[in-house]
């Protein structure tokens, strides 16, 4: 409703300033220049400009995407603000371009990004869907392919433009559409994985790693591009400071990705060290049951803990004490002695926590000790004004009644 009242007033308002400006003017072209020499008409253009680039967004976002959720629509508008201040803090460097072109060209950079966000929501709502049909295949594939088309094509613009004027307010724009050309390859690898796994019946074990893969090599050609912005605005132009906020979270990303790429590629290679795969011979000479689906297990399937090979260490009370065989003398002297350090650390700890809740249980008592001898010094809290009134409302309205009762009491006295 509120979207037909916006889309009316603007139509109803570019139609009164056509109309007004060949009303004065009588022929085309001076009512062109009218329109563009007055500033309230040129606003009333911009504000239809807009209306109509609204209209043809949700009609787009329409036919990509479907009923938008209320989780995309709030961080549409939450990117959306800090995408506005940022770039606008980057075209302040080149002021003397500002034109009408411009304004265009930062209006469709704007509508660009914002299906960027809405396809990297939509493609992170895909892991958490249980159903997944070909129409959402369809509008993902088509969504994610026009977004790729549309940035390769205007960083091919900008670079041409750039080569041909020298620097301009287009290697801003060349920038901004190399990153987003990044951004959509990211998402176009974490629909590519998803598909993946939702056709697999069974877990799949590569995704995570791959995903880490995708996420650091992106994230270092993003630092890559930053760098390279930096580099070239120094040589051209003056020293961008609207790229630090953005290069420093590039360098954040790569780094939080190389960090979890280094621990992932350790915790594997401890893992395998210390619990090797289980063989043939191995669940032949044990008992080969699972304890949790009680199947029989298979080779190459899993790990085997075996008890030579467990770390008895206390540093994750959390995890289970591990199984006991069914004969100790199985154990040589130094786990033996492993086993009981462990035991005894974890009886200590028990011990300590026992101590603590019995001091705050103690405390407790004290304390409510106190509380009630000072309320029984200092008596029950007097009535409050509104309670006084009621009770002598009460007693007024009790009074008359009263005296009725005595009246009546009286005069059957005096019949008798």
């Amino acid at each position: 409703m509120r979207t037909f009242a916006l889309s009316s007033l603007s139509f109803a308002l570019t139609i009164l300033v056509f109309g007004n400006a060949f009303f004065q003017k009588k022929q085309f072209y001076p009512s062109i220049v009218y329109l563009t020499k007055s500033n309230s008409s040129t606003a009333v253009l911009y504000l239809q400009g807009i209306v109509l680039i609204y209209l043809l967004g949700k009609t787009i976002a329409r036919i990509f995407f479907g009923q938008l959720r209320p989780t995309e629509v709030e961080h549409l508008i939450e990117r959306g603000w800090y995408a506005i201040t940022e770039t606008c803090l980057a075209f302040a460097a080149f002021r003397d371009d500002l034109s009408f072109r411009f304004f265009t060209m930062f209006t469709l950079l704007l509508f660009i990004k914002c299906f960027h966000w809405l396809a990297e929501d939509r493609v992170d709502f895909m892991e958490r869907s249980p159903v997944i049909t070909r129409v959402f295949h369809l509008r993902a594939m088509g969504v994610l392919t026009c977004l790729c088309l549309l940035d390769a094509a205007f960083i091919r613009y900008a670079y041409r433009t750039t080569l041909a004027r020298g620097a301009s307010v287009q290697l801003v724009f060349g920038f901004e559409y190399a990153i987003l050309f990044v951004f959509a390859l990211g998402v176009w690898q974490k629909y590519i994985l998803h598909a993946i796994d939702s056709r697999s019946d069974e877990p799949w074990d590569r995704k995570a790693i791959l995903m880490l893969w995708g996420e650091l090599v992106l994230s270092a050609a993003s630092l890559l591009l930053y760098a390279m912005f930096i580099f070239i605005m120094l040589r051209v132009h003056a020293f961008p400071l609207f790229a630090i906020r953005p290069a420093y979270t590039a360098f954040r990303s790569f780094k939080l990705a190389l960090s979890d790429m280094v621990l992932s590629r350790r915790a594997i290679r401890i893992m395998q060290q210390r619990y090797p795969d289980a063989t043939a011979e191995d669940l032949s000479s044990s008992d080969n049951v699972c304890i949790i689906c009680r199947e029989e297990m298979l080779p190459d399937t899993g790990s085997a803990f075996f008890l030579p090979s467990a770390d008895f260490s206390a540093s994750i009370p959390a995890a289970p004490a591990p199984l006991l065989p069914d004969d100790l003398k199985q154990l040589s002297e130094a786990e033996l002695r492993r086993m009981e350090a462990w035991n005894r650390e974890a009886l200590e700890r028990r011990v300590e926590h026992l101590q603590r809740i019995s001091a705050l249980l103690d405390a407790a008592v004290l304390q409510m000790g106190q509380y009630t001898q000072l309320m029984a010094r200092i008596g029950p809290p007097p009535p409050l004004a509104e309670d006084s009134q009621a009770g002598a409302s009460a007693a007024a309205a009790s009074a008359p009644a009263a005296g009725s009762a005595a009246e009546a009491t009286a005069n059957s006295t005096s019949s008798k």
